[in-house]
């Protein structure tokens, strides 16, 4: 039996970094494992311009720790009135990487998303023009629609109509969490594909209410059935070029997450790519792990593979039931083990 896989240093293509204290926190966790991240614009105020992006991409490096090696793929959070020149601009000067769709209301700091795809179809048809990935936050927020049907809602009424309008368009699919998402994304064109999270992996709906009500398993999308995710494992483990690693970290202060109101989002940086290997070692395809983690990310983006490489071991990590400092935060796995180490 292997003891120990080593792979080219992945890349996260969803990470949320958040700002100020909490940046510096959590950023090291990234950094430790991964090489490079699409690092999402959902800040409050949100990243809107080429001049906002540039700005947080500078404080994401100052917070950097001396000697780490990282770099943020930046993205600009696309609203009613963006402005396609200044995107375009900020693509071609390589301060953004994508542009993120957030249905108005999706998730956390989406109040300035996106009201309708209409308002910014203009926009949409710049960024295939240029070869600009669109980041999809792919819900509806209508309040009639169930929130565990609310993905599969959104690509029929949005997402299949604009595909099939501008099919140059590269678009990713962020943590997709249905068999809907799986099978859209499986029949359309090459330009289309899908990141999938570690929690969406590991937990289906039941987690929330495991033991009663647990905010620590809540993030956006939810989690569904167990039908679903045994359709995620199937497609990420499965070889498919179309599917790749995208955390979806989502770090909130436990005091936050355990609030009359808590916030969604699952912090999962400290331990991603034990969360992720272990899953292909369940489902038999380790050979595969390379590709999804490492490959089929910037081969979609059009960016290099990394050169250098990580190694994990089969030795084990024992997931503490928090991570203590200026944010206590509870990260996925708490109080779990977990049958991979990282060995760096």
């Amino acid at each position: 039996m292997t003891e120990t896989i080593t792979i080219r240093r992945p890349d996260d293509w969803h990470l949320h970094l958040r700002d100020g204290a909490m940046l510096e926190a959590v950023l090291p966790y990234t950094a430790r494992q991964f090489a490079r991240a699409i690092v999402m614009p959902n800040l409050a105020p949100p990243v809107t311009t080429m001049a906002d992006a540039a700005a947080y991409r500078d404080r994401i490096l100052a917070a950097l720790p001396e000697g780490m090696h990282f770099t943020p793929l930046m993205t600009a959070y696309l609203t009613d009135t963006t402005d396609a020149g200044d995107l375009a601009r900020g693509h071609g000067e390589g301060v953004l990487t994508a542009a993120k769709l957030y249905p108005a209301g999706a998730t956390t700091n989406s109040a300035s998303g996106v009201t309708d795809i209409a308002n910014i179809m203009g926009v949409l048809e710049r960024m295939a023009e240029i070869g600009m990935v669109l980041c999809v936050h792919g819900e509806v927020t209508d309040g009639d629609i169930d929130i565990f049907d609310r993905e599969a809602v959104f690509i029929d009424r949005v997402l299949a109509p604009v595909i099939e309008r501008l099919p140059e368009l590269k678009v990713v699919y962020e943590h997709i969490t249905t068999r809907d998402a799986v099978q859209f994304v499986e029949g359309a064109g090459p330009n289309v594909a899908a990141t999938i999270t570690p929690q969406h992996l590991h937990i289906n709906r039941n987690a929330i209410f495991a033991g009663g009500i647990n905010p620590h398993a809540y993030c956006l999308p939810v989690a569904k059935r167990e039908e679903h995710r045994l359709a995620l494992r199937a497609f990420a483990t499965g070889g498919s070029a179309k599917a790749f690693l995208g955390t979806d970290s989502a770090p909130h202060a436990r005091h936050a997450k355990e609030s009359a109101c808590g916030c969604a989002g699952i912090f999962n940086a400290p331990y991603a790519l034990e969360s992720y290997i272990a899953v292909f070692e369940e489902e038999g395809a380790l050979d595969r792990f390379e590709a999804f983690a490492s490959e089929n990310g910037p081969r979609f983006y059009g960016l290099p593979l990394n050169e250098d490489t990580v190694t994990l071991a089969r030795s084990g990590t024992d997931v503490p039931e928090r991570l203590d400092g200026e944010h206590e935060l509870t990260p996925f796995h708490a109080g779990q083990r977990i049958g991979w180490s990282f060995a760096g």
